[in-house]
C-alpha cells in the first residue's frame, strides 16, 4: 500500500473493512460516519439513464480540415488545416442500459467540437434520415419503441401499429429492416448529422448544409442470425470492441463530407429540404470533402467522461446555425432541458462537457453542484458598469436566421414536387439495393412482424409496404402468412 484510503473530504480512515459497532456482537453506531457515507454514496452513485439513447460507448479524438471550404463558412473548426479535439458517443435508441449492443435499432452518433469559440455539437445517427418529421410525435414514437406499461415487455404489435399510422416513418424503417440496421462494429458505420444546418460565409451569404462522416474502416455489417447469437454471447460487444481497438492503437476514423445548397434553391427543389424524413440527392447536392476525423483516445473514465456527456444541438458557433427543420428545432430545446433534470443545471461544468478552447464568461450563478464561478469583484448582472462581460453581436454573429412567414399555424411542411411519405423509401429498395439485399429486407421485416403484430395492425403492415413497393409488400404478405401457417396459427385479436 501506497495511499491510505481517506473519505471524500480527505481524512484517514481506520478500516475498509469492519464497521464501528457496540461490541463484537452489537448493534452498528449510527456515527460511524464513513460507513454512512460508503453506503449513502453507493445508494446514490447512479444518476438516471437516458430516456432514449441509454446504452452507448464514446472516445475522444481529432477532426482535421483537409479541404477548404471557407467559401461555405466562417465557422473556425472547419478553415483549412484546423484541429479541433472532439468527444464522440455513440449508442443504440430504444435500449436500456442494460440492453445488447447488437439489437436492431438506429445508432446515436453524437459529437462534441471543442472550438476556440466554444463547444460545437453534432446530434445525429447512423442513419441520414429519421422516423418522425415533427416534434410533437416525439414522445409517443420513443414509448411505442420501448416497453408495455402493463407487463414492462417490447412489444413488435406496438411499434408496428404506430410505424403504419405514421407513413412518414416508412424510409426510415426500411433502413432500419435492410442491411445497416444493424452494424458490425461502431468503427464500421456512417455517422450523420441528419438535420439539415444553416452555413454562413464571413460575407454572411447562407447556405444549407448536410454533414456525412463515412467510415474508413468500410461499410460493415451483421445479419439478424449474427446479431442474436452475440446478444445472448457478450451484449456489451459493440463498447469492448471500440474500446480494444483505440487500447491497441488501432484509431478508427471517418471521413467527413458535406452537402451545401444554396439557400435559394431550397423552396423550387424536388423534396422539402428541412424535412428529416427525407435525403437530398447526391447528383443534385454532391458530397464536398471537409477533414479527417479520428478517434485516439479511450476515456479516463466511462461514468465521467461518457455517462455524463451532455451534447445539445442548442450548442452552435459563429459560421453555423439552424434551419426550419422541426425536429430540429424542438431537439434545441428538448435536449439541454433533459441534461438539466439528468445531472443537473450545472452539468455545463463537468469534464466532458466544459469548453477546453474558450473562454466562458457567463452570468449563470448558484444552484446545486455547482463549483466555477468567475471573479467576485465582477457583477453578476448585465448591462451593468464595472467591467463584465458584454455582448459582443460582431463575434457572435446572428445564429442563422432566416426569412419566414410569421403567421402562427399548426400545419406539416410545404409539400414539394416529389414529397410523398413513401417515395424515397421505394427508391430505396428499387434503385439502391439489389436482389440479395432485397431478399434479406424481405427476410427481416418477416421475422419481425412474426414476432407478435395481431390485426388490425397486421393488415397495415402489408399495405405499409405495397406502398413501399407493390412486389415487396407482395413477398412480405406471403412470407408471413405462409410463418402463420407453418406454426399452426392466427394472428391473434388486437387487445382492447
Amino acid at each position: 500500500m501506497t495511499k491510505p484510503t481517506t473519505t471524500n473530504t480527505g481524512i484517514p480512515v481506520e478500516s475498509d473493512n469492519e464497521s464501528l459497532s457496540a461490541g463484537a456482537q452489537g448493534p452498528i453506531l449510527l456515527h460511524d460516519h464513513y460507513l454512512i457515507e460508503k453506503l449513502a454514496q453507493f445508494n446514490r452513485e447512479r444518476v438516471p439513464e437516458r430516456i432514449v439513447h441509454a446504452k452507448g460507448a464514446g472516445a475522444y479524438g481529432e477532426l482535421v480540415v483537409t479541404n477548404d471550404v471557407s467559401e461555405y463558412t466562417k465557422a473556425k473548426l472547419f478553415q483549412p488545416g484546423a484541429r479541433t479535439e472532439s468527444l464522440v458517443r455513440f449508442s443504440t435508441v430504444a435500449g436500456e442500459q442494460g440492453s445488447p449492443d447488437t439489437w436492431r435499432d438506429p445508432r446515436g452518433f453524437a459529437v462534441k467540437f471543442y472550438t476556440e469559440d466554444g463547444n460545437y455539437d453534432l446530434v445525429g445517427n447512423n442513419t441520414p434520415i429519421f422516423f418522425i418529421k415533427d416534434p410533437i410525435k416525439f414522445p409517443d414514437f420513443i414509448r411505442s419503441q420501448k416497453r408495455l406499461p402493463g407487463n414492462g415487455l417490447r412489444d413488435h404489435n406496438m411499434q408496428w401499429d404506430f410505424w403504419t399510422l405514421r407513413p412518414e416513418t416508412a424510409h426510415q424503417v426500411t433502413w432500419l429492416m435492410g442491411d445497416r440496421g444493424i452494424p458490425k462494429t461502431y468503427r464500421h458505420m456512417n455517422g450523420y448529422g441528419s438535420h439539415t444546418y444553416q452555413w454562413i460565409n464571413a460575407a454572411g451569404e447562407r447556405f444549407w448544409v448536410k454533414y456525412h462522416f463515412k467510415t474508413d474502416q468500410g461499410i460493415e455489417n451483421l445479419t439478424q442470425a449474427e446479431a442474436d447469437r452475440i446478444a445472448g454471447a457478450d451484449a456489451d460487444y459493440h463498447r469492448k470492441d471500440l474500446w480494444e481497438a483505440i487500447e491497441r492503437g488501432d484509431f478508427p476514423s471517418w471521413t467527413l463530407y458535406v452537402q451545401v445548397m444554396p439557400v435559394a434553391e431550397a423552396e423550387g427543389y424536388r423534396f422539402n429540404p428541412f424535412d428529416l424524413t427525407k435525403v437530398w440527392s447526391h447528383k443534385d447536392y454532391p458530397l464536398i470533402e471537409v477533414g479527417k476525423w479520428t478517434l485516439n483516445r479511450n476515456p479516463g473514465n466511462y461514468f465521467v467522461d461518457i455517462e455524463q456527456a451532455a451534447f445539445e444541438p442548442s450548442n452552435v458557433v459563429p459560421g453555423i446555425g439552424f434551419s426550419p427543420d422541426k425536429m430540429l428545432l424542438g431537439r434545441v430545446f428538448a435536449y439541454a432541458d433533459a441534461h438539466r433534470y439528468r445531472i443537473g443545471t450545472n452539468y455545463a461544468q463537468l469534464p466532458p462537457n466544459r469548453a477546453r478552447a474558450a473562454e466562458v464568461n457567463s452570468y449563470s450563478k448558484e444552484g446545486a453542484m455547482r463549483y466555477d464561478y468567475n471573479d467576485a469583484s465582477v457583477p453578476v448582472y448585465a448591462p451593468n458598469s464595472f467591467g463584465g462581460p458584454h455582448a459582443d453581436p460582431e463575434r457572435a454573429g446572428d445564429s442563422g436566421i432566416w426569412d419566414f412567414d410569421p403567421t402562427m399555424v399548426r400545419a406539416g411542411y410545404v409539400q414539394h414536387a416529389e414529397d410523398g411519405d413513401f417515395t424515397q423509401a421505394g427508391t430505396l429498395v428499387r434503385e439502391v439495393y439489389d436482389d440479395e439485399q432485397r431478399d434479406r429486407l424481405v427476410d427481416n421485416i418477416v421475422g419481425h412482424v412474426l414476432g407478435g403484430v395481431r390485426e388490425p395492425v397486421l393488415s397495415r403492415v402489408f399495405e405499409y409496404w405495397k406502398n413501399v413497393d407493390a412486389d415487396l409488400g407482395k413477398r412480405v404478405e406471403e412470407g408471413v402468412r405462409a410463418g402463420l401457417n407453418g406454426n399452426g396459427s392466427t394472428p391473434p385479436p388486437a387487445q382492447g
